[in-house]
């Protein structure tokens, strides 16, 4: 049961309301074997196959930002989640939700986007619908997309895995989609030149699935890498301990942040992975990672530790602070 009597938009945060809200009604209404509270995408058997699904709403403002639009946002996010899970994509579907008024120009800018992210993932848009509500009862466009993928039995990244003394890699900075979309909407005053970090991850996923030592894999969207930890301590009922050093922030989302008071690791990523593997595969992940052009700021960040499951940072100044996990929505609407 959730306590509030009415959904927030901090039930869309990635964080603790929104597993609450999950959990006490979706799950308990839908749950089945195959539904996991903790993963983006299913697996399911089919025909000798392992067919993975995954599927997401996007509801990003504004609909262009730099570095991509809602597009390539809805597309990436999706071949993402397959990606993670260790599935090649091949086939996406498309619900539009078209507000009244929005510009047909804007539109068909936002699915040519579309169509040149899914070529690049390999993948094709095989069905969909539209709908059109009033001028005023929607955000422009709301996009809902489904993928399909297979993997093969070999590939089964998954927490179960996760172990004490495994390390965590970042596949690139981090939080550099939510300031660029921030900045897109021209508050506070602020602008910029920083772009989101909109892409897939199809290569940085498959590099990773060939090492016998990985053992997880997670696209840091909503709540960022803070709320990844989470998760990851959450369901190992380990710990995890971050060094800030070692993230990677590019300085103009660190100055964004000083000025308004945002945590960086809170912030969506949209072209990223956190990775838990072995210790003695570290290494290896590491130098495949950063043998890719998406991959060459990729850092080993932290470690899974025996610790009671909390996300505690080492601070610059050699110091300990908790990530509590994600309450409040820092950014609505920001994929």
């Amino acid at each position: 049961m959730i306590e509030d009597r009415h959904i927030l938009l901090a039930h869309g945060n990635g964080g603790r309301l929104m597993r609450e809200l999950i959990e006490a009604v979706f799950l308990h209404h839908l749950g089945n074997r195959y539904l996991d509270a903790e993963a983006d995408a299913a697996a399911v058997p089919i025909a000798g196959r392992e067919l993975v699904l995954s599927t997401d709403a996007f509801t990003v403002q504004p609909l262009e930002f730099p570095g991509g639009d809602i597009g390539a946002l809805a597309v990436n996010g999706t071949v993402n989640d397959l990606a993670v899970a260790g599935a090649i994509p091949h086939y996406l579907t498309l619900s539009a939700i078209i507000e009244e008024g929005l510009e047909t120009a804007q539109l068909e800018r936002i699915v040519a986007s579309m169509a040149r992210a899914a070529r690049a993932a390999g993948a094709a848009v095989v069905a969909g619908d539209t709908k059109v509500v009033r001028r005023g009862e929607g955000g422009g466009l709301y996009l809902i997309t489904t993928g399909v993928g297979l993997r093969s039995h070999g590939a089964l990244p998954g927490l179960a895995q996760v172990r004490a003394g495994d390390r965590i890699l970042v596949s690139g900075p981090v939080g550099d989609h939510g300031i660029a979309v921030l900045l897109a909407r021209e508050e506070f005053g602020l602008s910029g030149d920083l772009e989101s970090d909109c892409a897939n991850v199809l290569g940085l996923a498959q590099a990773l699935l060939a090492l016998p030592g990985l053992r997880f894999m997670r696209d840091p969207t909503r709540g960022g890498l803070a709320t990844a930890a989470h998760e990851i301590c959450r369901a190992t009922g380990l710990g995890i301990r971050l060094d800030q050093s070692a993230i990677p922030i590019r300085p103009a989302v660190r100055s964004v942040c000083d000025m308004l008071g945002y945590d960086p690791l809170y912030l969506a990523c949209e072209g990223r992975i956190v990775a838990v593997v072995a210790e003695h595969a570290a290494r290896d992940a590491l130098a495949a990672w950063r043998d890719l052009p998406e991959g060459r700021e990729a850092r080993v960040i932290g470690a899974v530790t025996k610790a009671s499951p909390s996300v505690t940072l080492q601070t610059d100044l050699g110091g300990e602070r908790l990530l509590e996990e994600l309450e409040d929505d820092p950014l609505p609407r920001i994929c």
